[in-house]
């Protein structure tokens, strides 16, 4: 896949993982979490069709950033895109963050048969888990929205073969 459907994209952003980040919001969404931040992503047959290659250009625009977070909508909808995308920004130097509101053992039981999604998952460094949930909501949190949702170090967790969340002392 050479283009991904997109909502938008912030070129700078310091809230949608750790550093400064290019954020990608993916269009398409099949959870509908009510409360969801950005609703207008769901509809699958929204956003707009965008080459990778443009986004890695405007990627490579900015020398500061630390990485690229892949956000929604649902990025694992569109995995084998994401992956393609996210194999060029690790060969940048680049991190990856995604959102997904599906859980991790979601995510896991899915790849087994899904070779683009296990591919993603295998270059992301940082997973933000699970559906959003309006009564869980807390604002105190650092890059989420409620408190259900996890920050898993994928790295680590595939090292240890067990979860392990995210520590950003570490």
């Amino acid at each position: 896949m050479s283009t991904l459907k997109l909502a938008g994209i912030m070129r700078e952003s310091i809230v949608d993982g750790p550093g400064i980040r290019f954020a990608i919001f993916c269009q398409g969404c099949p959870h509908d979490c009510p409360g969801c931040h950005n609703p207008e992503t769901h509809d699958f047959n929204g956003g707009t069709e965008v080459s990778i290659e443009k986004i890695l250009k405007a990627i490579d625009e900015n020398p500061i950033l630390k990485g690229v977070t892949f956000s929604g909508g649902e990025p694992t909808c569109q995995a084998e895109g994401f992956a393609a995308l996210a194999r060029a920004v690790r060969a940048r130097g680049l991190d990856i963050t995604m959102f997904s509101g599906y859980t991790y053992e979601q995510l896991l039981a899915r790849a087994e048969k899904e070779p683009a999604l296990q591919e993603l998952l295998d270059l992301t460094d940082l997973l933000i888990d699970g559906p959003y949930l309006k009564a869980e909501r807390d604002l105190t949190l650092q890059f989420r929205g409620s408190r259900n949702q996890r920050l898993i170090d994928l790295k680590k967790t595939r090292q240890a073969g067990r979860v392990v969340l995210w520590d950003p002392d570490a």
